[in-house]
């Protein structure tokens, strides 16, 4: 197996960074599939729909400080994880962004792992405080959709 993304998927990771670096959302639509997973170190039920994914990534953009890439890590042809540092408030946090892309290269799943706990909570607060309510309510709504 080799541990190159392919052509489609190594595009839509390019676009990922492009919009991370530019926190323009109109670059992140296209990169999501409307069928995406999200999963937070939040919750241990995972977050489905386009919708709320958008959300939430670009919130947690405008939360992060210090926002930087470090290490790529490729599995397969569809697989990428993404190591990252920030700070949050006073708090230096850690994480990996997990990607699996589909045939046509759009994001189905994107998890996220961060480290230290301490950090980790101030970020749900933040996150909490800034999206709860909408992101229930879409939570809601993919629940209840066939």
């Amino acid at each position: 197996m080799s541990d190159h993304l392919a052509p489609l998927p190594r595009q839509t990771l390019a676009g990922w960074h492009d919009f991370v670096a530019t926190g323009n959302k109109d670059l992140l639509t296209p990169l999501l599939s409307e069928h995406i997973v999200f999963r937070s170190p939040f919750v241990q039920s995972p977050i489905p729909g386009r919708a709320a994914t958008y959300l939430v990534l670009t919130t947690v953009v405008q939360i992060f400080e210090n926002f930087r890439y470090g290490r790529e890590f490729v599995a397969g042809t569809h697989d990428a994880a993404l190591e990252f540092s920030a700070t949050i408030g006073k708090w230096q946090l850690k994480g990996i962004d997990l990607i699996k892309f589909d045939d046509q290269g759009q994001m189905v799943e994107f998890e996220v792992m961060v480290r230290p706990i301490k950090a980790l909570q101030v970020l749900g607060e933040e996150m909490g405080n800034r999206i709860g309510p909408e992101l229930m309510r879409l939570k809601a709504g993919a629940a209840a959709a066939p």
